[in-house]
C-alpha cells in the first residue's frame, strides 16, 4: 500500500506496524523500559516515541503529557501487581499461611524484577498527588492483602483487625523490598534468607491472631 495521502506521522506509524489499538500499549512498553533504564525523570516523550518506533506526535493521541503517560504506566503496574498476587496465591487454600508467604514473595519479586517501576509506583509523581483514580487502584492492590489476611484469620475483610494486620505485614515487606532494590542490606553485609524472613514475619504478625 502506498503512503500517498498520509501525513509523515501516520506513515511512520504504519511502517512501524502499529494500529490505533496497540499504539498505546507500544508507548507504555517503551516508557516502562526507559523508567527501568533511567528513572522516571530522565527521559522525554520524544525519546519514548523513538523507542516505540513512532513519530514524536504519536503519544499525544493517547496522552496529554508526560505525567499522564506515567500515570497510565502506574495504573498498569498496579493492575499487574494485583493480578500476579492472585496468581501466585491460587495454589494455596485461603486458610494456609503459605498463601500469605507467597503474597510477600510476589511483592519482593516484583520490586527486584522492576525496580524502576516499583519506585515510580510508590514515589510521588508530578501532578498525581491526590489523584482519585490512582488512589482507587492502590486501594484495590491493598485490598488483595486485606482479603488474604482476613481469610487466614477467619474474619471479615471489613473487620479493623484485618486492615491492621494487613498494614503491618505490608509495611515490613515493603520496607524490605526498598532496602533490597537499593542494596542497603548488601552494603551492610546482611545476608537475609528471604523465605525464612517471610515465615518469621507471618509467624509474628499474623498466625497468633487467627480466630478460626
Amino acid at each position: 500500500m502506498s503512503d500517498f495521502g498520509k501525513t509523515p506521522e501516520t506513515a511512520v506509524e504504519a511502517k512501524a506496524g502499529y494500529h490505533h489499538g496497540d499504539l498505546r500499549a507500544a508507548l507504555l512498553g517503551a516508557v516502562r523500559g526507559l523508567v527501568e533504564e533511567r528513572g522516571s525523570q530522565n527521559f522525554s516523550i520524544a525519546e519514548a516515541a523513538r523507542k516505540a518506533g513512532v513519530s514524536s506526535a504519536a503519544p499525544y493521541r493517547h496522552f496529554k503529557d508526560k505525567p499522564d503517560i506515567l500515570k497510565a504506566l502506574v495504573m498498569e503496574a498496579m493492575q499487574d501487581m494485583a493480578r500476579n498476587m492472585r496468581a501466585v496465591m491460587a495454589p494455596y487454600p485461603p486458610e494456609s499461611i503459605e498463601r500469605i508467604n507467597a503474597l510477600g514473595r510476589c511483592y519482593i519479586d516484583f520490586a527486584r524484577q522492576h525496580p524502576g517501576l516499583f519506585r515510580l509506583v510508590f514515589g510521588v509523581s508530578e501532578c498525581h498527588e491526590g489523584d482519585a483514580e490512582l488512589q482507587g487502584q492502590g486501594q484495590n492492590v491493598f485490598g488483595v492483602v486485606i482479603e488474604t489476611v482476613a481469610n487466614y484469620l477467619g474474619i471479615d475483610p471489613a473487620d479493623p483487625e484485618a486492615k491492621l494486620r494487613a498494614y503491618m505485614l505490608w509495611t515490613v515487606v515493603h520496607g524490605h523490598s526498598w532496602l533490597a532494590i537499593d542494596g542497603k542490606a548488601r552494603q551492610k553485609n546482611i545476608d537475609i534468607p528471604e523465605d525464612e524472613f517471610l515465615r518469621q514475619i507471618s509467624a509474628g504478625l499474623i498466625v497468633p491472631y487467627r480466630r478460626a
